[in-house]
């Protein structure tokens, strides 16, 4: 089978590409630019191609999935429904390919790549090869068990294409508020979405929005008074007789990972796995892909890429860089990602960014330009928010710096064995070779 992915270069949609691959089908597919996970799939043998064009779209082509966050007006999209190629969006091809496995799926605002990450790695580990589906550069595996991972995905709400066998839930808060109406909206689409899962739900009973959501979590469900007869886990670092050990062994710093791990070990109970065994596994685990991913020069300065865009993620990222690093200088170079996001956010970024001045996790702080998500931007809300906006904003302590100017000005600055955070969801984290 030929499968065409648009936007193969995205999160999501290149762990199908390369599980794909896996199969032996010919993969091909389009992206706006080159990166670090397009370069990965060229050399796996997929094929290709930076910019859109229709052109790219020919009759031999059996598939085509696309981003979600591809716009119908897509010129490859377009011209694929006009050759009445079937056409399905990267969650729809997921929730296809899924209808065959026992599905574990990790869903929340934010942690969904680590845990996913650790839930992988300590069944592949433990003898269960499972397939797993996100990240293609660490995780990249079509396993021959029945066990798959995935990443469900909040944003317009595709994680609703899932029915999962056990899902994880790690956080529920305001995110993607280009596409949810209000927390209203979000707490009806997880609603729903734990009313689908199958088997059993483990969840983060420390988040307050979850815990709000369910209201009691033994042998029933109950969700907003209706019941549903599924098993419900919670876990909570407050009560973990395991917290000080994870705490001790763990690799990946902060509360955040260490509540990460509890999910897994949730996952690892619930399909028999031996505790202690699994506990290993995660002593071994060291990050998923742009999650306080380090690196040291040359010359000792330690290079962090984090993937942190929204400000629960910012303020995980930036205290569990100060707790790694205590007597270090860190600098921190933050990309927000999409003016929407920045714009519905804009006094939360503010306020986290401040509380990181005040409370020193960083010693230098420069907020760059806006990284511009091609088809989610708004044109008046382009014109309403900026970088420099945001950093005159937060105050005294941070600065505006292009993002050309980054580098050499990095260089000049930062002292031998000191730390630089390259924060965002954008493409900054290709400044860390530069490095």
């Amino acid at each position: 089978m030929k499968i065409h992915f648009i936007g193969i270069g995205g999160i999501g949609v290149s762990g199908l590409a390369n599980v794909y691959l896996q199969k032996g089908d010919t993969v091909q597919g389009s992206d706006s630019e080159q990166s670090e996970i397009t370069d990965w799939l060229l050399q796996q043998g997929a094929d290709v191609l930076i910019g859109h064009k229709s052109d790219n779209i020919s009759t031999d082509i059996d598939l085509l999935i696309y981003s979600e966050a591809v716009g119908e007006d897509n010129v490859e999209l377009v011209r694929a429904k006009e050759l009445g190629i079937k056409c399905l969006s990267g969650a729809e091809a997921l929730a296809e390919f899924a209808k065959d496995y026992f599905l574990i799926a990790v869903s929340g605002m934010h942690g969904k790549t680590t845990t996913a990450s650790m839930v992988a790695k300590v069944l592949t580990d433990t003898g269960l090869d499972p397939t797993s589906f996100f990240c293609p550069i660490h995780f990249r595996q079509l396993g021959k068990s029945k066990y798959l991972v995935i990443e469900a995905d909040d944003y317009k709400s595709k994680l609703l294409n899932y029915y999962p066998d056990i899902l994880v839930l790690t956080n529920i808060e305001e995110e993607h508020m280009d596409w949810f109406k209000d927390l209203d909206h979000i707490m009806e689409v997880f609603k729903k979405y734990i009313s689908q899962v199958k088997k059993i739900l483990i969840y983060n009973s420390d988040d307050k929005n979850i815990a709000s959501l369910i209201l009691h979590g033994r042998e029933v469900l109950t969700v907003e008074k209706r019941e549903y007869s599924l098993l419900a886990k919670a876990y909570d670092r407050e009560v973990s007789p395991v917290i000080e050990e994870l705490r001790r062994v763990l690799k990946v710093p902060g509360e955040h990972n260490v509540s990460n791990a509890l999910a897994a070990l949730e996952v690892a109970r619930a399909l028999g796995i031996d505790e202690g065994k699994a506990i290993e596994v995660l002593r071994d685990f060291k990050g998923a892909w742009r999650r306080f991913d380090e690196k040291i020069s040359n010359r000792g300065v330690i290079v962090v890429s984090d993937y942190a865009h929204h400000p629960t993620e910012i303020k995980a990222t930036l205290k569990a860089g100060r707790e790694k690093y205590p007597d270090k200088k860190i600098w921190c170079v933050f990309q927000p990602h999409q003016y929407q996001r920045t714009h519905y956010l804009f006094d939360d970024f503010v306020k986290v960014f401040q509380e990181a001045i005040s409370e020193k996790w960083v010693d230098n702080l420069f907020i760059t330009d806006i990284y511009d998500v091609a088809g989610r931007e708004n044109k008046e809300i382009k014109q309403q928010v900026s970088a420099q906006k945001l950093a005159d904003a937060i105050g005294v302590g941070v600065g505006y710096l292009e993002k050309d100017k980054i580098t050499e000005y990095l260089q000049q600055k930062v002292g031998d064995s000191e730390v630089i955070i390259i924060m965002g969801a954008g493409n900054i984290y290709k400044l860390v070779d530069e490095f």
